[in-house]
């Protein structure tokens, strides 16, 4: 039997105003922030997200890493949310101020699809369920 997929980790400026905009932008619950505000964790869904500080992660975390910035183009990497109406999400994610990669739109395959970026820089997708 392969591992459970426990959780992802983004390395952030700030946790608490990252936790914070998880929470406006999409509806997900804080499950856990450390008292010295340096991780924290989102429930969303059988699974998490979390948050490390930057500074945390440097005396941490045994490489380096090149961490997003809201300024630069996203990483490779993209955190996909499913819900059946992206529309409302997609407004929802710009409203608490993430922005705009890609306004919703229909894909071939059926999907309806659309792409922000979160105060971070990291690229977040909001699709219909497959």
């Amino acid at each position: 039997m392969p591992p459970a997929f426990g959780y992802a980790i983004v390395y952030v400026q700030s946790v608490p105003d990252t936790v914070a905009f998880w929470e406006r932008a999409f509806g997900f619950s804080e499950s856990f922030v450390h008292d010295g505000k340096d991780y924290g964790e989102l429930r969303c869904g059988p699974t998490k997200i979390a948050f490390t500080s930057h500074q945390l992660a440097k005396n941490a975390v045994p490489f380096r890493y090149r961490a997003a910035a809201p300024d630069e183009s996203p990483l490779g990497v993209e955190f996909t949310l499913t819900d059946p109406n992206v529309d409302q999400l997609h407004a929802r994610a710009l409203d608490a101020g993430a922005k705009e990669l890609a306004p919703p739109h229909d894909m071939p395959w059926g999907q309806r699809v659309s792409y922000v970026v979160d105060p971070n820089g990291m690229a977040v997708g909001i699709a219909t369920p497959m």
